[in-house]
């Protein structure tokens, strides 16, 4: 066994900490692991390049190799336990863990993953059945068989000019597809176990990682056509793109129901409600299904409803995240969509790291980030309310959140705000309840205040 620990950092400042990490590690691990720093002067291909570079100088030296991201965090049980299974199954290729997040100190990150706690093992499970063997890689805490990976999936660099061409950003799903196609099986274990990151801690932050993300997914276009692949993976790479496309498509159907008026003139109603009812609840019952299925199995154990802070606190929280989600989807949506038609002339994103620590955000950031969000909401509001009074309340649920985007992005990126939810155990999450030692060791500031909210409490009575 042996730690790599790969960068393409260019900041001193962090090379310094990168570099005193790892003789700490060195002499941590001496005479039982050996550990090899490694930094490359040009990040060509970015991540995936970086993990190219160390499958051509050390690849050939392993069977296997788990992948790990600067955020991610997973205890021994769970990598001694991916390497079993690999061990047991020769056809296995790459091996997904459900990865949850880590206990934040932020309300923005607290809120965001406890509603991905509710729905993500859900929609896994659901995956995981009509996947299969084409399962999903996310890019860290998954195990890789080496010799096929390097055989098999390495990366095009796509031809041309703009932002569509150049290196692949969205790497991990088209690893996925191409050990699927060399005949190796990519397969997700959808269990909660000993397998963590952390969230961005703020709405930009957020932002900035979903159109990285957002740009590498439209690259997907140009490998659709790609000899050889399963009819499930091609299924995937188009989901992935429908991921993103789904917003500006959202966003034009809200723009055209609400100023109709000025592209034709009818009597007519905006929706038709004996249908529009019908789809609104097809809508919602598709989005809110993994998360009802999980809010009902935690009220019906007496154990799960302890581990989320009790029955009222989590019926507390359920309903606070599904104001917040309601809040975050039409940021999103108009961010997604803005973001597309300056990719179409050429704006790109890049890869840039993300900063991880709980920071505030002034209004100037936030203004200079959402005022799109915010034009677009008082445009929409004060059309509604001026030509057709009678939809304004009607059309709040998506203009409203808009209105809010400056002054959401800065609460839920106030410091005290996310202490005090700590403390008072809103948003929690089981690891909260019983922190795993893994975690204890990570002196996190979310466990620290909760277990001095708990010591004041006790003392107290």
């Amino acid at each position: 066994m042996r730690i790599f620990l790969l960068s393409d950092s260019d900041s001193p400042c962090i090379v310094a900490a990168e570099q005193a990490v790892a003789h700490a590690l060195e002499r941590r691990f001496e005479g039982t692991l050996t550990l090899t720093y490694r930094r490359r002067a040009h990040n060509a291909g970015f991540k995936a390049g970086n993990i190219r570079d160390f499958c051509e100088r050390w690849g050939a030296q392993f069977d296997f190799a788990i992948v790990l991201d600067a955020d991610s965090v997973m205890t021994p049980a769970a990598m001694l336990r991916l390497v079993r299974i690999m061990q047991a199954d020769a056809r296995l290729g790459i091996v997904q863990t459900l990865v949850v997040g880590l206990p934040s100190s932020s309300a923005f990150a607290r809120i965001f993953q406890f509603g991905m706690r509710l729905g993500m093992r859900s929609y896994t499970l659901g995956s995981a059945w009509w996947q299969g063997d084409c399962g999903p890689y996310w890019g860290h805490n998954a195990i890789i068989r080496l010799a096929p990976f390097i055989a098999h999936c390495e990366l095009p660099t796509l031809p041309g000019s703009g932002p569509l061409s150049g290196a692949i950003l969205s790497h991990d799903q088209v690893e996925a597809v191409l050990m699927r196609r060399a005949g190796y099986e990519v397969r997700v274990l959808p269990v909660e176990d000993g397998s963590w990151e952390e969230n961005p801690p703020t709405l930009l932050e957020f932002i900035r990682r979903d159109l990285r993300w957002c740009q590498g997914n439209m690259q997907y276009w140009r490998l659709l056509a790609l000899p050889g692949l399963r009819p499930v993976s091609r299924c995937q790479l188009v989901l992935a793109i429908l991921m993103f496309i789904g917003s500006p498509a959202w966003l034009a159907m809200v723009l055209l129901a609400t100023f109709r008026d000025l592209l034709i003139t009818t009597q007519g109603p905006v929706f038709r409600p004996e249908t529009g009812w019908l789809m609104l609840c097809i809508v919602l019952g598709m989005a809110f299904a993994p998360k009802i299925a999980t809010v009902v199995s935690v009220l019906a154990r007496r154990s799960r409803r302890a581990a989320f802070g009790g029955t009222p606190r989590f019926v507390a929280s359920v309903l606070l995240e599904t104001v917040f989600s309601a809040i975050l989807a039409p940021i999103m949506a108009v961010a997604h969509s803005v973001f597309l038609v300056c990719l179409a002339f050429g704006r790109t994103i890049g890869w840039t790291a993300q900063v991880r620590d709980d920071h505030r955000v002034p209004f100037g950031a936030a203004a200079s980030r959402l005022w799109a969000q915010s034009l677009l909401g008082a445009i929409i509001g004060a059309w509604l309310l001026g030509r057709m009074p009678e939809l304004a309340l009607l059309g709040s649920p998506f203009y409203g959140p808009l209105l809010m985007a400056i002054p959401f992005a800065m609460l839920t990126a106030w410091p005290a705000l996310g202490l005090t939810m700590a403390g008072w155990r809103i948003a929690m999450i089981p690891e909260e309840a019983t922190p795993p030692q893994a975690l204890l060791s990570l002196n996190l500031i979310a466990l620290s205040t909760r277990r001095v909210a708990s010591g004041s409490l006790t003392s107290s009575t």
